[in-house]
C-alpha cells in the first residue's frame, strides 16, 4: 500500500468529527470548562470547574489545549478550536506508533500499525472528543516506544520511556508511569533479551527524565494547597483504584475481556493470529514478546481497578495494534476473507442506511424513517450543505473503489475494515454531525434557561447538577452555579437551578416558587427547574 494512500486515510479520519458539534456531556463538556478555566483565568496550577477545583486529573492537556484554542478561535468556535488538541495528540500517537512498529518489525510495518490502530472501534469516537484520555494514549504511545528501543539504543530508549510516563502522568495521574514501569521492570523477568548493561541505565535515565513532568505541577500545587494536592492524589488517585470512592462505574467481572470482543476489531483477530504462529517456538521472539506483555501487564492492571469504562481500554488498542502488524509477516489463512466480507457488509450495510437516513431527513420520504427521525429529534430542520454532501460522496465513493484494489489477503482485508470505517466517519461528520449535535447539545436550553431569570438577582445556587451542566452555563451564558451540596463555603442565593428526571416530583427544601422548566430538545430524561425564592418571585 502505498505511503500516500495511508496518510490520505489517516487525515481523512482524524479530521471527521473533531469540530462542527457544541462540547457533548459527559466528558467533553467538564473538560472544556477546565480550559475555560485556564483560558479566562490564566490559572493552571487549580484545574476548576464552574468557579470550583476539580481535582480528578492533573492539567497537560487542558494546558495544552489552552495554547491551541487562541490560535483558531477567530476562524473556529473556541470549544472546536480547543478539540483540536485531540487531533494534535493522535498525530503524536500515530508518529510513535509507526517508529515502534518499524523499530519491532522493519521498515514500512509502521503504516500497518496506524492503519490497524485506527480501523479500531473502541478509538473512533473517544479519540475525536475534547478529553485528555487522548494525551493519556500519547504518553503510553511515546512510552512503547522507549520500550521497542530498549534493546537497541537503551539510553534513547531511557528518554522516550521518562517522556512518555511523564506525559501519562501530567495527563491522567499514576497509571501511566504505573503500567510503563511494571512492563519495563517485567520484561528481563520473562526474557533473557532484556537482561543486558545498559538496561539499568534505561531506568535510571527514565526516571531522571519523568522527574520535571512528576515534580513541577505536583510541587506547585501543594504549595497552593496541601488539602487540594491531598484530595488529588489520595482521593482521585490511589483511592480510585482501590475503590475507596464512589467515583466512576463499579468494574464488572470481566469487563475488560467482554469489552475487547468488539472494541479491539480488527486488531484482535490478527493479533490472535500472530501469537498463535510462534507456539511451537521455544521462547518468543523479542519483537512479539514486548507488545504481548505490555498487553498483559495493562489488562491486568485495568481489571484489578475498582472501576471501568471503556474509555479506560483505549491504551489497550496500542499494544494489540502492534501484536496484530506482525501478522503481515506471515500468509494469512483463507479464514481472514471472513473478516474482510464482514467489513464489506458491515460497512457497505451502514453507508446504505446513512445516506437513506439523511435522504429522509432532507426530503421527507421514506415516510416512516422521516417520521422517525423527526420524532428522535422534534425541532430539527435539515439544511442542504452542498460541501459537506461533496465531501460525504466522495468518501463512500473512494471506500467502493479502494475495497476492490489487488491486493494481498492481509493488506486488503484491513484496507476494507479501515476504509469502511473511516468512509462511514466522514459521513457521519459531515451530513450527520447537525443532527447529533441537535440532540446533544445544551445551548437552546441554556438560552432558554437566560431569558428566564429574574432581573437583578444576586447568585444562583443548584442542586444535584451534573458537572457537565455547570461548565456549559458558565461557557454559554456566564451564568456561574453555587452548589447547595455539603462546601466549605455555602452561598444563600435568591435563585436555585435542580436537576431531576422527567416525571420526578422533586422540590428543593424551603420557600421556592418555581418560575422555568426545560430540557434538551427530544430528551425525555432530564429535567430541570429554575426556582425562585417566594419574596423574589412576588417582585417579578
Amino acid at each position: 500500500m502505498r505511503l500516500s494512500l495511508i496518510i490520505s486515510l489517516v487525515v481523512v479520519w482524524t479530521l471527521s468529527g473533531l469540530i462542527g458539534h457544541d462540547p457533548w456531556k459527559p466528558d467533553e463538556a467538564y473538560s472544556f470548562g477546565l480550559v475555560y478555566h485556564i483560558l479566562q483565568q490564566g490559572d493552571w496550577v487549580v484545574p476548576t470547574l464552574a468557579n470550583e477545583p476539580f481535582m480528578e486529573k492533573p492539567p497537560l492537556y487542558y494546558l495544552t489545549a489552552a495554547a491551541i484554542a487562541p490560535l483558531f478561535s477567530k476562524i473556529l468556535p473556541l470549544h472546536d478550536a480547543a478539540r483540536l488538541t485531540s487531533g494534535f495528540y493522535l498525530a503524536v500517537v500515530f508518529l510513535f506508533l509507526a517508529l515502534t512498529a518499524r523499530e519491532l518489525y522493519g521498515k514500512g510495518m509502521g503504516r500497518y500499525s496506524v492503519l490497524m490502530l485506527i480501523g479500531c472501534f473502541g478509538l473512533l469516537i473517544r479519540s475525536h472528543q475534547l478529553i485528555t484520555d487522548v494525551a493519556l494514549l500519547a504518553g503510553f504511545a511515546v512510552g512503547l516506544y522507549g520500550i521497542a528501543l530498549s534493546l537497541r539504543r537503551p539510553y534513547w530508549a531511557g528518554f522516550a520511556v521518562g517522556t512518555g510516563a511523564g506525559m501519562g502522568f501530567l495527563a491522567k495521574g499514576l497509571i501511566a508511569p504505573g503500567l510503563l514501569g511494571l512492563i519495563v521492570l517485567s520484561l528481563p523477568v520473562f526474557s533473557k533479551h532484556w537482561r543486558i548493561p545498559g538496561y539499568p541505565q534505561l531506568m535510571a535515565i527514565a526516571l531522571l527524565c519523568a522527574l520535571p513532568w512528576f515534580g513541577i505541577w505536583t510541587t506547585l500545587l501543594y504549595l497552593r494547597s496541601p488539602d487540594l494536592f491531598e484530595e488529588w492524589f489520595l482521593f482521585n488517585n490511589i483511592g480510585r483504584f482501590m475503590g475507596l470512592t464512589n467515583l466512576g462505574p463499579e468494574a464488572e467481572p470481566l469487563f475488560y475481556f467482554k469489552t475487547l470482543v468488539w472494541y479491539a476489531l480488527p486488531a484482535l483477530p490478527f493479533a490472535t493470529y500472530s501469537i498463535w504462529q510462534q507456539r511451537a517456538q521455544p521462547e518468543l521472539k523479542p519483537n512479539l514478546l514486548m507488545p504481548l506483555i505490555a498487553f498483559l501487564v495493562m489488562f491486568s492492571v485495568l481489571s484489578l481497578a475498582s472501576d471501568a469504562r471503556e474509555l479506560y481500554a483505549m491504551p489497550l488498542l496500542l499494544p494489540l495494534s502492534l501484536l496484530a502488524t506482525s501478522a503481515f509477516q506471515y500468509e494469512l489463512p483463507r479464514g481472514f476473507r471472513l473478516l474482510r466480507n464482514t467489513g464489506w457488509l458491515l460497512f457497505g450495510g451502514l453507508l446504505v442506511l446513512l445516506w437513506i437516513g439523511w435522504g429522509a431527513l432532507f426530503t421527507g420520504y421514506p415516510d416512516e424513517i422521516a417520521h422517525h427521525l423527526q420524532n428522535y429529534q422534534p425541532n430539527f430542520v435539515e439544511e442542504f450543505r452542498p460541501v459537506a454532501m461533496l465531501l460525504a460522496m466522495f468518501g463512500t465513493v473512494a471506500w467502493l473503489r479502494l475495497s476492490y484494489a489487488r491486493l494481498p489477503l492481509a493488506q486488503h482485508a484491513l484496507l476494507v475494515w479501515t476504509g469502511g470505517i473511516t468512509a462511514v466517519w466522514l459521513l457521519i461528520g459531515t451530513l450527520w454531525l447537525p443532527f447529533l449535535n441537535a440532540g446533544n447539545s445544551y445551548l437552546p436550553m441554556i438560552q432558554q434557561l437566560q431569558a428566564a431569570l429574574p432581573k437583578g438577582y444576586h447568585c444562583l445556587n443548584s442542586q444535584a447538577l451534573g458537572e457537565p451542566q455547570r461548565a456549559l452555563l458558565e461557557y454559554s451564558a456566564g451564568i456561574i452555579t453555587y452548589r447547595v451540596e455539603p462546601l466549605t463555603r455555602q452561598y444563600h442565593c435568591d435563585l436555585l437551578l435542580l436537576q431531576t428526571e422527567v416525571g420526578a416530583k422533586t422540590r428543593p427544601a424551603g420557600d421556592w416558587q418555581e418560575i422555568w422548566a426545560g430540557h434538551r430538545a427530544g430528551d425525555k430524561r432530564e429535567l430541570f427547574k429554575l426556582f425562585a425564592r417566594v419574596d423574589v418571585a412576588s417582585r417579578e
